[in-house]
C-alpha cells in the first residue's frame, strides 16, 4: 500500500525557480564557453603580429578568422549578456520601480518587443546559413577562401540561445508582476 509522501508539493515559486536556473544555464554554458574560446582567437592575433612585425612573414588567414570568430563570439554571448541583465535599459526610472511595476513592464516587453523578432530572425538566420551550408560557400574576397557556413551558424544559435534565455527572464518577470518580488 502506498503512503502519502510526507513532503508538501512544490509550491510554484519553487517549481519556476527551479526552472530558471535550469534555463539560466544554457546561457551560463555559451557564455563560460565563448569567454574561453577567445584565448584561441587572441592566439591567432598574436600569431599574425609576431609573423608581420618581426619575420615580415604575414598570414593570409589570420585577419579573417579573427573578425568572424569575434562576430560569432559577440552574437552567441549575447544570451549571457542578457542573463546578466547586460543589455541597454532605463535605468534611471527602472531602478525606481516596483518589483511589480519592473515585472510587469518586463513582461509586456518580451512578449511584444523581445519574441516577435527574434523568432523572426532564428528564422531568417537559419534559412541563411542552411542555403551556405548547402552551397559549400566561401568567402570569395579572402585570398584562403575558407567556408563561411560555420560562421552563419552563428546567427540562429545566437537566437535560440536568446529564445531560451528569454523565456527564463519572461517566467522571473511574471512571478515579480503577480508576487511582487523577484524570484
Amino acid at each position: 500500500m502506498n503512503e502519502p509522501s510526507s513532503r508538501p508539493a512544490a509550491a510554484p515559486a519553487g517549481r519556476i525557480a527551479r526552472l530558471t536556473r535550469a534555463l539560466d544555464l544554457v546561457a551560463r554554458g555559451s557564455g563560460w564557453l565563448v569567454a574561453w574560446l577567445i584565448l584561441p582567437m587572441v592566439a591567432v592575433l598574436v600569431i599574425e603580429v609576431v609573423g608581420r612585425y618581426f619575420f615580415n612573414a604575414p598570414t593570409i588567414w589570420a585577419y579573417d578568422m579573427t573578425y568572424m570568430l569575434y562576430g560569432s563570439f559577440f552574437m552567441v554571448g549575447s544570451a549571457y549578456t542578457l542573463y546578466r541583465k547586460g543589455h541597454i535599459r532605463t535605468d534611471l526610472m527602472y531602478e525606481r520601480w516596483s518589483p511589480r511595476v519592473q515585472g510587469a513592464v518586463d513582461l509586456v516587453c518580451y512578449l511584444v518587443f523581445f519574441f516577435p523578432p527574434l523568432l523572426l530572425f532564428l528564422w531568417v538566420g537559419w534559412d541563411y546559413f542552411w542555403a551556405s551550408f548547402q552551397r559549400g560557400e566561401r568567402i570569395v574576397t579572402s585570398p584562403w577562401m575558407p567556408i563561411v557556413w560555420p560562421f552563419k551558424f552563428a546567427m540562429p544559435l545566437a537566437a535560440a540561445l536568446l529564445l531560451v534565455q528569454g523565456l527564463s527572464e519572461t517566467l522571473k518577470s511574471g512571478y515579480a508582476a503577480v508576487r511582487g518580488e523577484w524570484p
